[in-house]
């Protein structure tokens, strides 16, 4: 199993108001309003995922292969993807989820319960 960047970006980008923003350091990500959902990791093969702090403290228990913070991560709520290791439906229902987190009222309305 494995989810790229690309595949993240692409699926990202069928969320509703999703559009690519500058990110840090002269990248792009896919944001909401401003908000990036994922990002670009530092390392090749990783990316940067937004989520709730208790999703991490979960996906980092369950699946320590996939999602780990480094020390600057840690107390913030973003956790880090290794792509080569990432479950594609599990990867699809986080981006949603993340994307849920930062739409307006209208937007989840439109969307549904939270992923």
């Amino acid at each position: 199993m494995s989810f790229s960047w690309d595949q993240a970006v692409a699926f990202a980008l069928t969320l509703p108001g999703v559009t690519m923003g500058a990110g840090a350091k002269g990248s792009t990500s896919p944001q909401l309003r401003g908000q990036q959902l994922i990002s670009q990791g530092r390392a090749p093969g990783t990316y940067v995922l937004r989520a709730t702090r208790e999703e991490i403290f979960v996906l980092k228990e369950t699946d320590p292969d996939t999602f780990w913070q480094t020390p600057q991560y840690e107390g913030w709520p973003t956790v880090l993807v290794n792509a080569a290791h990432a479950d594609p439906e599990r990867m699809r229902l986080l981006i949603a989820r993340a994307w849920w987190d930062r739409a307006t009222v209208a937007q989840r309305r439109a969307y549904g319960d939270r992923p």
